[in-house]
């Protein structure tokens, strides 16, 4: 919304008496989201402060943004204004881990990498991997960001039992059977399940001279019943070979025998590796791209690629789950927004017939205005 100016100063006087005297200022011009500058930034330190700035956002008629890491503050579809950005980053911490029971109940600003370090000195993790370095818990399960994990135990919003969250107008509630996907406020803590961190990881890996490939190395891995924790393939636009890798989990002996007889069976030409690829658990773009996420059965994994880059008329970049069939793909913002959208429609065609769908799910501020962009619930 627009604020005049008289209503500037007030405004700004109760949201430091919420958040603090250091946690509360006018907006600098790097908060943004989407190329939408805000008004006004909050940083509240409790569940109940957060729950009192929605209160007051809702009394002002103000449109509030969460914001974590920041890192996938752009995704989807831009917010038609920003009045306040709402930063969960003191919401930090594991409030409580049982061990016996591997759970834990995490603040949602807590970054993911600073939880897993936590409980893995309880030879415990969340299996999640997202590709976000600077992911929040929060950040992650509003968008359903998940890595190569994914293959073996799901999404991010298949680890939670349940959340916190503070509604839009200010009530703080549990979201009982509902997942993140139904959550329409603030996400202040989750309650998730863990897993034990295990004691080997090998990752076997082998050249993909063509996506025609993906779908025989996939087959022949999982007809091996190894039990991989990842199926990863990596389609470079340049002219050099992609690849497909796969991540072995468990105890030193039977994982070191199973990264063997996959070997063999892949005919690997290198040694299985205690180090994943340089690529792994890395998105293939950037943030002056448009960044597209694909959802097609590992059949037609080679399909889409093909026609991705026919209609694309250039190579692209594709990358992720092809164990899982959900890939990510980079087109570069060069193509304007026009273009950008042809391809998406041409795509989507190929995909429907296959049963798969592709989605833009972020993109520079001047196509993003412009695109058919993912909502937040098209991630789940």
């Amino acid at each position: 919304m627009g604020m005049d100016l008289p209503a500037r100063e007030p405004l700004l006087r109760a949201l430091i008496d919420i958040c603090g005297p250091d946690f509360a200022r006018r907006a600098r011009r790097s908060d943004a989201v989407a190329g939408r500058p805000a008004s006004f930034v909050a940083v509240p330190a409790t569940g109940d402060a957060v729950t009192d700035t929605m209160r007051l956002a809702a009394d002002r008629g103000l449109a509030v943004v969460p914001r974590g890491g920041g890192s996938k503050l752009d995704w989807g579809s831009p917010p038609p204004g920003v009045d306040l950005l709402l930063d969960t980053r003191r919401l930090a911490g594991i409030r409580h881990h049982d061990v016996a029971l591997m759970t834990a109940e995490i603040s949602a600003g807590t970054p993911v990498r600073a939880a897993q370090a936590a409980l893995a000195l309880r030879g415990q993790r969340l299996a999640v991997d997202p590709p976000s370095p600077a992911a929040t818990l929060g950040g992650m399960l509003a968008l359903n960001e998940t890595g190569p994990l994914r293959h073996r135990f799901g999404t991010a919003a298949d680890q939670v039992n349940h959340l916190t969250y503070t509604t839009r107008d200010g009530r703080q509630q549990t979201s009982g059977g509902s997942g993140p996907a139904e959550i329409d406020g603030v996400i202040l803590s989750a309650h998730v399940r863990l897993e034990p961190v295990p004691a080997a990881r090998r990752w076997v890996a082998v050249p993909v001279t063509t996506p025609r490939d993906i779908h025989d190395l996939v087959r022949e891995t999982l007809t091996l019943r190894l039990a991989p924790s990842a199926i990863e393939i990596d389609l470079p636009a340049a002219p050099q070979p992609g690849a497909l890798a796969v991540l072995l989990e468990g105890d030193p002996p039977e994982v070191a025998d199973r990264a063997a007889r996959l070997q063999g069976a892949l005919a690997a030409p290198a040694a299985p590796s205690p180090m994943p690829p340089l690529w792994w658990g890395r998105y293939p773009f950037g943030g002056s791209d448009v960044a597209l996420r694909i959802e097609v059965p590992t059949a037609d994994l080679q399909a889409a690629v093909f026609a991705l880059r026919d209609v694309a008329g250039t190579p692209v970049p594709v990358r992720g789950a092809a164990g899982r069939g959900v890939v990510h793909a980079a087109l570069p913002a060069a193509l304007g927004w026009q273009r950008t959208e042809r391809v998406l429609d041409a795509l989507r065609g190929v995909l429907l017939a296959r049963g798969g769908r592709c989605m833009a799910i972020a993109a520079p501020p001047e196509i993003s205005a412009e695109l058919d962009m993912a909502s937040r619930q098209d991630l789940f």
